[in-house]
């Protein structure tokens, strides 16, 4: 049995693909560099949600790295404490922070304004942030907080930062590099563009997750039509069933059972393919990938949610995009 074809079996038997079992087997089996072996010294990385979970683990690599790393984050205790750990335990001094809200446009924009200039050129912007409400929170202008989080934000500072993502290629450096974390749980849920935000009467934390986590697939696709792949790639990502404080407050249930199993991830296994995503030379050679323990996976394994991809729907929510960001792409 050859190793992809035995890759392809347990990605369809997902249990095996998200926990830790399919980690380990195909990092054994296809025999992956260990991403120390990487160097992002002189990178500017971009990380957004990197003061919990994943993106704290993240960090923590790109800082071995060499990566001059830059923290945006909406805590400033936190996330300047979390800076000053990350200095101390890797003696790179190129970490930075960068303070804004990022359920508020206006802190967005501000945010962008900052890297801009203080970063001309960025290399990697990795959208981390992301959260799953079982109860329903808002942000300021009223929208759902998940979809302003998932969707709405990292369009909106991905165009804005479009000219500094650019300038990597101008320097005669490589392609920047757009990366998006996503979540296995994006199967579940088709596209839908009336529906993204879900009524109030027919709230699902997990199933309004869901569909913003579908949208920041189908959107990282559309960027890479948009956007020559000589100046920026896009890729999006999921990390499987990590164990992070995210999962265990959001759900309780499906995160005791994969515990008590022994299946969870550690965050360094979550953040493996994001970090591989940011160093090595393969993802650079292609852009509007979906990836998952560094190979390229689909994005539909149903009827249902292949038949909801339609044209139409894409463009839609391309358009309810930048209809609520104020953004355009011919800004």
């Amino acid at each position: 049995m050859s190793t992809r074809f035995f890759d392809s079996l347990i990605e369809r038997l997902i249990v095996p693909s998200f926990s830790n079992i399919g980690y380990k087997l195909r990092k054994k089996n296809f025999d992956w560099p260990a991403l120390d072996t990487y160097d992002l010294t002189g990178k500017v990385v971009v990380l957004t949600g990197g003061t919990s979970g994943i993106g704290t683990e993240a960090a923590r690599i790109y800082a071995s790295l060499g990566a001059t790393l830059v923290m945006v984050g909406r805590n400033p205790d936190k996330t300047r404490l979390l800076v000053a750990d990350l200095i101390q335990e890797s003696n790179n001094a190129s970490i930075h922070a960068v303070i804004g809200d990022l359920g508020e446009h206006s802190d967005v924009q501000q945010i962008a304004v900052k890297l801009a200039d203080r970063f001309p050129v960025i290399d990697v912007l990795a959208h981390n942030a992301g959260a799953l409400f079982n109860t329903r929170k808002r942000a300021a202008n009223g929208c759902d907080l998940s979809v302003e989080l998932m969707v709405a934000t990292p369009f909106l500072l991905t165009g804005l930062l479009l000219p500094q993502l650019r300038a990597s290629a101008q320097n005669g450096h490589n392609p920047a590099r757009v990366l998006t974390m996503s979540s296995g749980g994006m199967y579940t849920e088709p596209l839908t563009v009336t529906g993204l935000e879900m009524e109030n009467d027919e709230y699902q934390g997990a199933k309004q997750y869901a569909r913003a986590k579908r949208a920041q697939v189908v959107l990282n696709e559309m960027w890479s039509e948009k956007v020559s792949k000589d100046e920026i790639v896009f890729q999006a990502l999921h990390p499987g069933w990590v164990e992070t404080p995210g999962i265990t407050e959001a759900l309780p249930g499906f995160s005791s059972w994969l515990s008590k199993l022994g299946l969870l991830r550690t965050p360094h296994q979550g953040a493996d393919t994001l970090v591989w995503l940011s160093a090595d030379s393969e993802p650079a050679n292609s852009s509007g990938n979906f990836w998952h323990d560094r190979a390229i996976r689909a994005i539909n394994i149903s009827a249902k949610s292949r038949n909801a991809d339609t044209p139409d729907k894409r463009a839609d929510l391309w358009a309810w995009c930048e209809k609520h960001t104020q953004w355009t792409s011919a800004d």
